[in-house]
């Protein structure tokens, strides 16, 4: 069964992005010309997926709004003949695409907020994105590393977690993946071990982070009800995720893009700069103005 749903925790309440977040949603602040959210679902529909499950909160109901239809702006633009901007507008989300919105009622984790999922993913198998986390593909004709990971599932029926390489200084920011010293290469798969939650870097398995992006089957909703609070009093997902090892396998899967950690201010000023040098329309004149301001 190949994977078609993916589910976006939205519900947080970005306190690294205060006081911005404040009055608008971490994930509805602009890269550009789009709000990062938008980013992360055009990665999903690129993979081959056509329902998106916002797990969302009753403050952020501007993410529903961003990729609902709004008439009046559209019959404003198609009165005025700003078709390519009526075009910009209308395919947000492209046909065949379904977003849906649950709401987690408490913070209680993202392995809660995948739970709260579990209605809208049914028996079928699906992703998770972090929504603040942008991942950029190096080769968009290759596919990007989500349907690379969706590929990985579909053939061999293993559950997938997302890696990269962060330096060793770093590794107690992380969960860190355990695949018993093997090397592993950018775009390839291994069975995870085990993964280790913040390790110092001394008892670190490796120096590969978790950043943000699964694809599991619906077996991992039953073993969430299981799961009992963990780190911070939430249910966790990567606990969830070491009860299915039990069961099956479940591979680490190692990027060959590019993450911009956008729940932080630096990394979002970061995603900024490379998303704007890349924009089709505005980065000559971008890269411009960041040489002339730096005379």
């Amino acid at each position: 069964m190949t994977v078609k749903k993916a589910v976006l925790p939205v519900a947080g309440l970005g306190t690294r992005f205060l006081p911005a977040s404040k009055s608008i949603p971490k994930e509805m602040v602009t890269v550009v010309d789009r709000p990062v959210i938008d980013y992360v679902v055009q990665e999903a529909v690129a993979a081959g997926i056509e329902q998106i499950i916002l797990v969302t909160h009753s403050s952020k109901r501007a993410i529903e709004d961003y990729f609902d239809s709004y008439y009046e702006l559209e019959d404003t633009l198609q009165k005025k003949n700003k078709l390519q901007l009526l075009e910009t507008i209308q395919t947000i989300i492209p046909k065949g695409v379904s977003v849906v919105a649950v709401r987690q009622p408490q913070p209680l984790g993202l392995g809660h907020a995948v739970l709260c999922a579990k209605s809208v993913i049914g028996n079928e198998p699906f992703a998770v994105l972090l929504p603040d986390v942008l991942v950029k593909s190096t080769n968009a004709q290759k596919g990007n590393d989500l349907q690379h990971m969706i590929n990985h599932y579909t053939q061999t029926h293993h559950s997938q977690v997302m890696v990269e390489q962060v330096p060793a200084e770093l590794v107690s920011q992380y969960g860190i993946v355990n695949i018993a010293g093997q090397k592993l290469e950018a775009g390839q798969s291994l069975q995870l071990q085990g993964i280790v939650e913040k390790p110092k870097i001394d008892q670190a398995p490796s120096s590969l982070a978790v950043v943000g992006r699964y694809v599991l089957p619906a077996r991992i909703l039953s073993l969430l009800e299981q799961t009992k609070p963990g780190a911070g009093g939430e249910i966790q997902l990567t606990d969830a995720i070491a009860s299915l090892m039990h069961e099956e396998f479940v591979d680490a899967y190692r990027m060959s893009g590019k993450t911009y950690d956008c729940g932080s201010k630096l990394g979002y000023l970061e995603a900024i700069l490379s998303y704007g040098i890349d924009h089709p329309e505005l980065g000559k004149d971008f890269i411009n103005l960041i040489q002339n301001s730096l005379k």
